[in-house]
Parts: structure tokens; sequence; C-alpha cells
């Protein structure tokens, strides 16, 4: 999806977004300070990002991504706005009828009347070819 003529290109993004850049098979974190401004628009590069906690309003962080040519002149940019969801899985870790989310037992398991840990049921079938 790059631009005619683009050989380069670099990175923005707000501070609740994580960047890796993979390219000519090894990968860079484009977060950190020491990494270049611009990397190579090689076939095979990826760019990655996310986010590791739930934003606090919808599209409130943003990756922009500039377009070189030869010579380093600016082309053309792209940007995606982005929001984190949350998602948690809670149960009723303690078989008590009340579903908490700090349960203590909710990341181990025991059988039986006096055991703990969730009973989880998944559909896992096709529904519709």
């Amino acid at each position: 999806s790059a631009p005619a003529g683009a050989v380069a290109f670099g990175v923005k993004h707000t501070e609740g977004v994580s960047i890796e850049v993979a390219c000519q098979g090894r990968s860079e974190d484009g977060s950190a300070a020491s990494s270049p401004t611009r990397w190579p628009l090689d076939k095979g590069t990826v760019l990655r990002f996310s986010m590791s906690q739930a934003s606090t309003e919808v599209n409130d962080n943003k990756v922009t991504v500039s377009f070189y040519a030869e010579g380093g002149q600016p082309i053309n940019q792209a940007g995606v706005f982005l929001t984190g969801i949350g998602i948690s899985l809670d149960v009723d870790a303690d078989r008590d009828g009340v579903v908490e989310n700090n349960n203590p037992n909710k990341a181990s398991w025991t059988w039986g009347p006096e055991g703990h840990g969730a009973i989880l049921l998944v559909s896992c079938d096709k529904e519709s070819p």
C-alpha cells in the first residue's frame, strides 16, 4: 500500500502504542529511542503495532506512517486511529454462585465437590457451512 516511488518509511505513534518493524529476517523495536527513524521499504517488511492496555476513550491512540522517496523527500502519509478494548474472563472460581474478578482460585483447578476453578464449556463446532 506504499505510494509509487517510496523507498523508505518512518513511523510516529502515541504513547499507548508499541511498534515493531520486521525487515530482512530481523525485528526491531520501533518504540525505542535508539532505533532508526526510517526503515527501507523492502519486500517482506512488516510493521506491527499493538496496545497493552485499554483506551480511556474511542480513537485515543494513533499511528502515522510517512513514506519517503530516494533522497529523503517525503511523499505521503497514512494514519490509523486505534481504540484498545479490555477483555477479561471473570468466573465463579469457587463455585458459590458469585462471579468475582479477583478470586485467588481463578488461576488453578481442583476437581470435586470441595474443588475450585472455572468450568468452561466451549462450542467449537461449525454452526453453518
